[in-house]
């Protein structure tokens, strides 16, 4: 089998050296030695390269990879397949979660910037008067749809309509989400709707409400989430199937 030295391997993967030698350190890379010292490489690490950086690119921490290395090794890609797709999906929650968030903080951009274009122009100089820091303002409404990934939300925005009615929790599973929901949704002014209820909380549960909401998705994708956030209130719309009621009242409670 033919061997490459370590700037062999970088011109070929183009990985940079300093990178590879990393690699090594964390043991996602090994390298023999030469009776120099010099490293050496199969062809294999090419291929094994592409992975890793496969895997970086969906933004999964080192730790994961060298897990999924393990299971790529063994050859059986049904194992690769099985192993990643929790990985990926705790991603998507996360992500989402980190989307929500960052609409929250946009819209106060937002309106901070709207209070300072409405402030006077004062030819004193800055006192805590001036209020530059302290928008009084609403914030403007923003929108945000939870789906289980950004390729539904591509193909159809109400897939939940049409989702099957049933969960992968167990029945701990369910107890201990509905006990999520219920310590979140604390004090929310509630509104039943046709399809589902509608909850008024403040704003800055925005976060935790869209990465729990992320996760129920995962778990019951019967449940459509909308967040609508205005000014320091959060609206949260939950929708499901006629079939998926009584678990909507087991997680939010029973209609008022």
């Amino acid at each position: 089998m033919s061997t490459m030295r370590i700037s062999q391997l970088a011109e070929r993967s183009g990985v940079p050296a300093t990178t590879l030698r990393f690699y090594e350190n964390t043991g996602l890379l090994p390298a023999d030695r030469s009776p120099a010292g010099y490293r050496l490489y199969g062809e294999d690490a090419v291929e094994r390269l592409a992975f890793i950086g496969a895997a970086k690119h969906l933004g999964l921490p080192l730790e994961d990879i060298s897990e999924l290395l393990a299971v790529w090794e063994s050859g059986a890609c049904a194992q690769v397949k099985a192993d990643l797709r929790p990985r990926i999906a705790a991603r998507i929650t996360d992500a989402e979660a980190r989307a929500a968030e960052l609409a929250v903080f946009t819209t106060t951009l937002h309106t901070a910037l709207d209070h300072l274009d409405a402030l006077p122009d004062r030819p004193g100089r800055c006192d805590p008067e001036c209020g530059f820091l302290a928008p009084a303002a609403p914030a403007r409404p923003v929108d945000v749809v939870v789906l289980p990934s950004r390729r539904a939300a591509e193909q159809d925005a109400e897939r939940w309509r049409s989702a099957p009615v049933s969960c992968s929790l167990d029945g701990d599973g369910v107890g201990e989400r509905a006990e999520q929901w219920r310590r979140l949704i604390d004090g929310a002014e509630r509104q039943e709707t046709g399809e589902g209820l509608r909850l008024t909380l403040p704003a800055d549960r925005a976060g935790a409400v869209a990465a729990l909401a992320a996760a129920e998705q995962q778990c019951c994708p019967f449940f459509d989430f909308r967040l609508h956030l205005d000014g320091p209130l959060l609206h949260l719309q939950v929708r499901a199937p006629l079939e998926g009621a009584a678990l909507l009242a087991e997680l939010f409670g029973p209609a008022a």
